[in-house]
């Protein structure tokens, strides 16, 4: 079959597809985001086996990014008559949503909950990696057309936003003073959520019809289709340190709201810079396909990557040169998040081109193998801002204040204090914090991330060639070809 005859995606696939994003990442918002903190503040554990957790954690991300192009691999070779990704989206979808009410239901103690967890967590991931990339090595496989492709990245970034604000929204206000249970029952809504979304996808995308290549692939043959690719590379190295620095932001702020106002209000703050999350990112979705139009992706990075740096250094000042003003605050926020999430839709569609650009140089097409690349990225980049954010809180002493804040939740759970009693002893604790401990922690929600994008930004352009002019010839060529 003609490989450019795709260019009319129809309006079921299109709208099943993209909506379906908004469990899926919801889920992955729950564990990403508030994982670390459900245990930093309702398990008790010395710094010691906080710091086994951690580096579980980041263990597990690195296996799962390893393990992503693998996942590529097992769908490129499987031949399924429900299709070549809808079967793993399911499956994927349903282990993943068990393994997520498991993680924030069953709590053994100590040295026996990091056991636990381990096992769980790499349950965790490489479920979660069975949906991700089949999902995700769909999205390049419905349409080669620029202006569609921009336009699904577009639609399904939206509901990305809306699952992710959803989580990162809600949880704050509902947690503090009875944690325990409301984790619980957030992990319960958030699987079911999961697997509803995942369903819609599943019965309602008619996959495209397209010839495979008749061999199998290999593990070498994966590496010999990413090392020949040499605008995947710098693109892959470019969205990982993107990732690292995009994210602590979000890793790091519930900590911050809680040492900067307070325990009993973090909650109802961090609800509204979420809401500038949600708007920022957002509103970035929803004009990125009329900014393309108007900006080449090189000039969209320069000036995103402007605004971003202007929006950390305003950030780093905050409180100490600039007031310590809420408004202020939520502005910043939304000014970071609306950039970032422009770059990072950039970020994708040059990922996604570079499919093309092998299949130009090296007439085949591999579009789950090369789409593992973003998943990897992030997943690496994920293992990282772990390690990050655990060292930062450990070296800090602000990990030593949230266990005794922990311990408090503990006896909420257990019915023997008062929330609004654990919530002024809390805020007491926190009181105790000293300017040079949440120094220490801005330094590393800010100073690294600007780093690390600076160097992503210039990665890519130095390294990646593949402008509007030479993806439409491209295109063309392939289209020619194929005829």
């Amino acid at each position: 079959m003609n490989s450019e005859k795709n260019t009319a995606l129809d309006a079921r696939t299109k709208w099943s597809y993209c909506i379906g994003a908004t469990g899926r990442d919801a889920a992955y918002a729950l564990i990403s985001m508030y994982l670390i903190n459900y245990i930093q503040y309702t398990m008790k554990l010395t710094s010691a086996q906080f710091a086994t957790v951690s580096a579980i954690m980041a263990g597990c991300l690195i296996w799962d990014a390893i393990n992503d192009p693998l996942m590529g691999i097992i769908i490129e070779n499987a031949h399924l008559k429900q299709g070549k990704f809808r079967p793993w989206i399911l499956l994927g979808a349903i282990l993943n949503a068990i393994v997520i009410v498991i993680l924030f239901t069953v709590r053994p103690q100590g040295w026996g909950f990091v056991v636990f967890f381990g096992f769980s967590y790499l349950l965790w991931g490489m479920t979660y990696t069975m949906n991700d990339i089949s999902y995700w090595g769909m999205l390049p496989s419905l349409s080669s057309d620029a202006s569609t492709r921009n336009l699904l990245v577009t639609l399904m970034s939206i509901f990305v936003c809306i699952g992710q604000f959803s989580i990162a929204g809600i949880v704050p206000t509902v947690i503090a003073g009875n944690a325990i249970n409301a984790y619980r029952t957030v992990a319960l809504v958030v699987a079911l959520a999961f697997l509803g979304f995942q369903l819609l996808v599943y019965f309602g995308v008619k996959e495209r019809e397209r010839k495979d290549s008749d061999h199998k692939i290999s593990l070498k043959g994966m590496l010999k289709i990413f090392l020949r690719n040499d605008q995947l590379i710098p693109a892959g190295i470019a969205f990982f340190l993107f990732n690292i620095g995009s994210n602590l932001l979000i890793i790091f702020g519930y900590n911050f709201f809680n040492f900067e106002f307070g325990y009993s209000e973090a909650g109802n703050l961090i609800f509204i810079f979420t809401v500038m999350f949600g708007l920022g990112t957002l509103f970035s979705q929803a004009i990125f396909a009329a900014v393309t139009k108007k900006f080449s992706r090189r000039k969209i990075l320069t000036y995103s990557i402007v605004l971003i740096s202007i929006g950390y250094i305003l950030l780093l000042g905050y409180d100490y040169v600039l007031p310590k003003n809420v408004i202020l605050l939520n502005a910043i926020g939304f000014l970071i998040f609306f950039c970032q999430g422009i770059f990072n839709m950039t970020m994708i569609v040059m990922i996604n081109n570079t499919i093309e650009y092998d299949e130009y140089k090296f007439h085949e097409r591999h579009d789950s193998v090369i789409s593992t690349v973003r998943s990897f990225a992030v997943k690496f980049a994920s293992a990282l801002n772990q390690a990050i954010s655990a060292l930062v809180l450990i070296i800090s002493g602000i990990y030593a204040i949230s266990q005794k804040i922990s311990a408090l939740e503990i006896e909420v759970g257990r019915g023997s204090m008062e929330s609004e009693e654990a919530l002024a002893t809390a805020n007491s604790y926190i009181a105790t914090v000293t300017t040079r401990q949440t120094f220490i922690l801005r330094l590393g929600m800010v100073l690294i991330p600007m780093i690390v994008m600076l160097t992503s930004y210039f990665i890519t352009k130095k390294k990646y060639k593949i402008d509007e002019e030479m993806y439409d010839s491209m295109v063309a060529e392939i289209a020619s070809r194929n005829a």
